[in-house]
């Protein structure tokens, strides 16, 4: 038997899907956090100084922001309006597709 099987059987969304809802979620709490807070500010902080050669790292709040433009279709330099409006983001995040 599948596991997609089982999960649907028993009601059980995807690990996947359940982390990157998480990952929203918390991108949402950074969003509306109020200045001073140190998790607020580390998020909206730009780095200074001189980087590596090669590639560069990709930041969380990159990944972040690519994850909310594939999946539910929000630009990038919208995505703070849209998660700062607390029941706009709770209800997108309801409705991301497995």
């Amino acid at each position: 038997m599948r596991s997609s099987a089982i999960r649907e059987e028993l009601g059980v969304e995807p690990l996947l899907l359940r982390v990157e809802r998480s990952q929203m979620r918390w991108l949402g709490h950074l969003v509306r956090m109020p200045p001073g807070r140190l998790p607020g500010e580390v998020f909206r902080a730009c780095p200074s100084g001189r980087r590596p050669p090669g590639r560069p790292r990709t930041r969380w709040r990159d990944y972040v922001s690519r994850m909310a433009w594939e999946r539910l279709g929000i630009p990038p330099d919208e995505l703070e309006d849209v998660a700062g409006e607390r029941e706009v983001w709770a209800s997108l995040l309801r409705l991301l597709p497995p």
